[in-house]
């Protein structure tokens, strides 16, 4: 979705993936499959284009300094190595002033150290290679923390205070070199099984909520330095107020309501800020609910695909969108796809959203 976004705007695309050819690949203008510790292959890809750009987090640091010696890279490698970290991104929260759940390092791999610290109930989450609630367990007794111990020993992790919430929520904020910002409206967030299910635009929220957590995106986007997007993912707390869960200074899932709902697309306005292009305007067409289509939806028996999902029950509604994004096989649980369904309000449309997932 970025490489056609950036070809539309008369970009080519070169793609680096360790894994094989990749669905980017098979729409970019070159792919090149090599590990990220190729060095040589590397620096061959960087010096190839203008500028370089990543779609996760879990990409290793040291191959994104040895690229910015060739060509600019954005985000920066120093934006990457704070949020890729869970333990980095909460200091860094905590040293900058922005609101964040209580926390307590395990670094050693001391979980019953740490959870002393902050309390029960808390949440033990490894420090590294976290995505889709990947490597975290919540504690609310002895018989968890027991379990929590034996699991993460001598794992790097941190424990987070657990937060009681009415929603989460997430802003997306996209930033250039001059510092010229645009912010996206509000996500709700709905998870299954860690996994997000549904995002609801606008989000059930009030106005000076949605401001705050716009104006805490803004102000994170600015104090990392972040030249493209950054996803802002945060908690309404009950009782009031919003805490900062986690960064990714990336395209976003819960930003993927974007490709029909919005003014531009979040892939389009990526493209803008790392290629140092005018923003685009980040406003709504209207109210717009994305429903992520997980491998789950596919056909099994034993374990074996038996057949696909009936992707007419998308396709021949009018309000509604169908993005696959060419994955060569379904999983449990990978994301596979997407549908947007727009609506006279977020009501409607998350009634149609939610009947139209039943029959897929």
């Amino acid at each position: 979705m970025f490489a056609q976004a950036a070809q539309s705007l008369g970009y080519r695309v070169h793609i680096y993936e360790p894994s094989g050819p990749s669905p980017a690949g098979a729409v970019a203008d070159s792919e090149t499959c090599a590990p990220y510790e190729d060095l040589g292959a590397l620096e061959a890809f960087a010096r190839s284009v203008d500028v370089v750009t990543y779609e996760f987090e879990n990409v290793p640091v040291d191959p994104l300094r040895l690229i910015e010696n060739f060509v600019s890279l954005h985000p920066s490698s120093a934006v990457l190595r704070t949020c890729q970290n869970r333990w980095r991104e909460k200091a860094w929260l905590s040293d900058n002033g922005f609101p964040h759940a209580q926390y307590a390092s395990a670094l050693d791999g001391d979980v019953a150290k740490a959870v002393a610290e902050v309390g029960m109930p808390c949440v033990v989450k490894t420090a590294d290679f976290g995505y889709d609630g990947k490597g975290q367990m919540k504690i609310s007794d002895e018989g968890d923390l027991s379990k929590a111990v034996a699991i993460f020993r001598g794992r790097r992790c941190v424990v987070e205070q657990w937060v009681e919430f009415e929603r989460e929520i997430s802003v997306i904020c996209a930033r250039t070199l001059s510092g010229e910002t645009r912010i996206y409206p509000a996500s709700e967030n709905i998870h299954a099984n860690h996994i997000l299910d549904i995002s609801i635009v606008p989000a059930r929220i009030g106005r000076a909520v949605e401001a705050q957590a716009q104006a805490l995106a803004t102000a994170i986007a600015d104090r990392l330095g972040v030249v493209g997007l950054i996803a802002v993912e945060m908690f309404e707390v009950r009782g009031g107020g919003l805490v900062v869960n986690e960064l990714a200074p990336r395209p976003h899932n819960s930003g993927h309501w974007t490709l029909d709902g919005a003014e531009t697309s979040q892939f389009e306005q990526h493209v803008r800020a790392v290629c140092g292009l005018p923003l685009g305007p980040s406003g709504a067409h209207g109210p717009t609910v994305m429903v992520n289509i997980l491998g789950d939806a596919w056909k099994w028996n034993a374990g074996k695909v038996e057949g696909e999902p009936n992707w007419s029950v998308i396709l021949a509604e009018p309000s509604a969108k169908l993005h696959l994004y060419g994955k060569p096989e379904p999983r449990p649980g990978r994301k596979m796809g997407h549908f947007t369904v727009q609506g006279a309000d977020a009501a409607a449309a998350l009634a149609l959203a939610l009947s139209l997932k039943a029959r897929l």
